[in-house]
């Protein structure tokens, strides 16, 4: 059976993907409110990346890799990020590359052993056999360490060549990431070993358990210098928190004065952090751009708390290099979430608006994708709220959330009324109309208030209907 033998984390994202559209509704709800509720059940953040990818990804359109591939990027998986090729992840590699990097490897580098290879381990899983697949694999990442080697030298001095690569692996950083991949396939071993002594999740890295941490790093094992950036970033995939890598830094200098990080090898920590959080802006601008909306106001409160965190427990001067881009990163936030702050009453004017009985075609109603994208804007919006002070959105989130408050206290009394009042062409418009306001209300009032509201509403469309009928 296709998958059989393979890790957990990949039946997990077989899971998720094949979850219906109504399960995974329900499951990104569930998360999200513990998460912005102060809960952090283990591996949350992780589940919610992937129903985020899956949807950026169109679910069961996306091209996947097989059982074969997947055994042999099985190394990889903690350093892949989720993240367009073009922006540089220290010591981590695209997940979209995986896909063009594996068909370079079967078609250019190794085209007979990667055949030979695939086909091996595809009888080995349908025979049952997982420990034979990854014997299998284990003998083809050792063989595919020496290929990437010799291809690397030959790239040295090849500008054509290099060219070449970035255009079969769909990445301007494809040298790059074809170093990182031989890197982590030759570390496998002690990477695999350094895994099982870490926590599979560390909900906090402090007191007793930052310790332990970093003295697996320090030691023989983590501190090679071939392996200390890998082992890093292995150490962030176990964080419920990615930023709190930092903690790292500041206890090998003994302080969170940012020149005394930098003097200790631990300082590359602070750029996978950044790097991170800067990777989370785009995700969440993206997300709000194309009106996906899943789990955003989740990514809001990590993008806030890594703010925070970074602010608090690392001094950096403004006029650093550290100091800059964690202020570029700041604006960039701000900027963005004003814009779609800024959207929000006039999204919601356009669906709740009294409306004269001519412009109502006979028989419409609201579209429910447009509410349901209005209802989580507005959670969004109120989400910010809680967060406006570190992300620099105090004023306009403010002024917003009042304008929409007025709005709706205003103009459900008037929507009441046409419903009371409406003809028959135009009841479900108008019906539809309410509706989209009680679920608004609930956002912005709560839950009594919109309960108050749609019995306010059955009471004005049973009386419309008595009126009719008398």
């Amino acid at each position: 059976m296709a998958g059989a033998g393979l890790p957990p984390i990949d039946r997990l994202r077989t899971f998720l993907r094949d979850l219906k559209p109504g399960a995974r509704s329900l499951l990104i709800s569930e998360l999200e409110r513990s998460l912005l509720g102060g809960n952090n059940p283990a591996g949350a953040e992780m589940v919610l990346a992937e129903l985020r990818r899956n949807l950026r990804d169109g679910n069961a359109t996306a091209a996947r890799v097989g059982d074969p591939a997947r055994l042999f990027f099985l190394p990889v998986e903690p350093m892949l990020v989720d993240d367009v090729p073009d922006h540089k992840h220290r010591g981590r590699i695209a997940r979209a590359t995986i896909e063009p990097m594996w068909l370079w490897l079967r078609n250019a580098l190794l085209p007979a052993e990667a055949k030979a290879y695939s086909e091996q381990v595809e009888q080995a899983l349908m025979a049952g056999d997982a420990d034979a697949a990854e014997h299998l694999a284990r003998v083809f990442q050792d063989r595919t360490v020496r290929s990437l080697q010799r291809a690397l030298d030959a790239l040295a001095n090849d500008d054509k060549e290099r060219r070449r690569l970035a255009v079969q692996l769909g990445s301007p950083r494809a040298l790059d990431d074809v170093r990182i991949l031989r890197e982590i396939l030759d570390a496998r071993d002690s990477l695999a070993v350094l895994g099982t002594q870490l926590p599979a999740h560390i909900n906090s890295l402090s007191g007793p358990m930052l310790d332990q941490v970093k003295s697996l790093l320090d030691s023989p094992l983590g501190a090679k210098s071939d392996l200390f950036l890998y082992s890093l970033v292995l150490v962030m995939s176990r964080l419920a928190a990615p930023w709190q890598l930092i903690r790292l830094a500041t206890k090998a200098a003994g302080a969170d004065v940012a020149n005394r990080v930098a003097e200790t090898p631990y300082a590359v920590a602070v750029d996978i952090v950044l790097d991170e959080i800067e990777r989370k802006v785009r995700e969440l601008a993206g997300d709000l751009k194309s009106g996906r909306g899943v789990a955003v106001s989740a990514l809001l409160k990590e993008i806030h708390d890594a703010l925070r965190g970074m602010r608090s427990e690392l001094d950096l001067p403004i006029e650093s290099a550290w100091g800059k881009q964690l202020a570029a990163v700041r604006a960039e936030v701000s900027n963005f979430l004003t814009a779609e702050i800024e959207l929000m009453p006039g999204r919601v004017r356009r669906l709740v608006r009294p409306r004269p009985s001519k412009e109502i075609v006979a028989d419409t109603a609201l579209d429910p994708e447009d509410v349901a994208d209005a209802e989580a804007l507005i959670g969004f919006v109120v989400t910010c709220r809680n967060y406006a002070g570190e992300l620099a959105i105090n004023e306009v989130t403010q002024r917003t959330y009042n304008e929409l408050r007025q709005y709706l206290d205003t103009g459900t009394r008037t929507l009441l009324d046409a419903l009371r009042n409406a003809e028959d062409g135009e009841r479900s418009f108008r019906q539809s109309q309410v509706d989209a306001a009680v679920r608004f209300c609930g956002k912005v009032f709560g839950a009594e208030y919109a309960s108050l509201l749609a019995k306010a509403a059955e009471v004005a469309s049973h009386g419309e209907r008595k009126a009719a009928r008398a």
